[in-house]
């Protein structure tokens, strides 16, 4: 089936659909799309029909090339967050997410959380109608959800980055202590060698981590920049309607309104109030910004426990 932009699209009807998916070689240019009405499209599509689809420049679909290794990166565009936290690499728009690579080992675990977080209320209500446990729990989690539909979608892949560092880092730290225990019972160059290696791939996943926590918190200094990450009310604001029926119609929408859980409409009532207030946001961004700093403190722990024993090795051997 061809797609609305070009490209191939290939419809998802199951949860299994993704991993029955044939994987492309390595150029493959293959996104799983999943909108705010619960239906997902498998796509191998070129990067003009991705700019086209979402409206973003051809330099900021670059940064989710894996080719080029660019650095962790949240952007904000008119229409458009751009996402590149490591292996997640996704577009989010006010009722779609873009999601690169869904069949990277790394991935696929995020596609089956966007598939949970992301699911209408009332898809979840017909899913327990039938007795379904877990969709019963999904219908809990999604009333309970107080954020927009972009918000939801950052939140997964926020969690997801913050996990998956934090579960690297435990395994360094349980190979490095034992490491470190060895080398200072004995001193041998096949002991010093190791901790050599697992001290290279902590400054490796130290900067990783850094540049993690660094635009996280460069998004929380900048009250406009988070603004900028209010899709919803952003494309609310450029209906021209009057003040009062754009929050009605954003609220009534059935691609965005109604997609929203009933706690999140009480703060769409900042689309009569100040544009520029950002606290909903601020105060998610903030839960992960703690979250990955602690990370960052194990790994200085990490780092002052090999320079200690480094020191003690030096004055041994001196």
């Amino acid at each position: 089936m061809a797609g609305r932009d070009g490209g191939c699209v290939v419809p998802v009807d199951t949860p299994t659909a993704v991993a029955g998916f044939k994987k492309k070689g390595a150029g493959s240019r293959s996104w799983i799309l999943m909108d705010s009405s619960g239906q997902e499209n498998l796509m191998d599509v070129d990067k003009h029909a991705i700019m086209q689809r979402v409206q973003i420049h051809a330099r900021d679909l670059r940064i989710l090339d894996p080719l080029l290794s660019y650095p962790s990166t949240i952007l904000g565009r008119e229409r458009a967050i751009v996402l590149n936290l490591e292996h997640i690499k996704a577009i989010i728009t006010a009722d779609e997410v873009l999601l690169r690579d869904p069949l990277d080992d790394n991935v696929v675990p995020i596609v089956e959380d966007l598939r949970r977080r992301l699911k209408p209320e009332n898809l979840s209500r017909e899913e327990n109608r039938y007795g379904n446990l877990a969709a019963h729990n999904d219908m809990e989690t999604a009333e309970e959800d107080d954020s927009p539909f972009e918000f939801r979608a950052l939140e997964v892949a926020l969690e997801a980055i913050c996990s998956y560092l934090n579960a690297r880092t435990i395994e360094l730290e349980t190979a490095v202590y034992p490491a470190l225990d060895m080398l200072t019972s004995k001193i041998s160059s096949r002991n010093l060698d190791r901790v050599r290696k697992l001290k290279s791939q902590m400054t490796r996943l130290t900067a990783r981590v850094q540049k993690v926590r660094d635009e996280l918190e460069q998004l929380l200094d900048d009250d406009d920049d988070m603004a900028d990450l209010y899709l919803s009310r952003k494309l609310s604001g450029a209906s021209p309607m009057s003040e009062a029926g754009a929050a009605s119609w954003f609220l009534m929408s059935p691609t965005i309104g109604s997609k929203i859980s009933r706690a999140s409409r009480a703060s769409v009532a900042t689309v009569r109030g100040d544009e520029n207030d950002v606290e909903e946001l601020e105060m998610l961004l903030e839960a992960y910004f703690m979250q990955i700093d602690g990370t960052l403190n194990k790994l200085t722990t990490l780092r002052e426990y090999i320079d200690n024993t480094e020191d003690y090795i030096n004055i041994q051997v001196s």
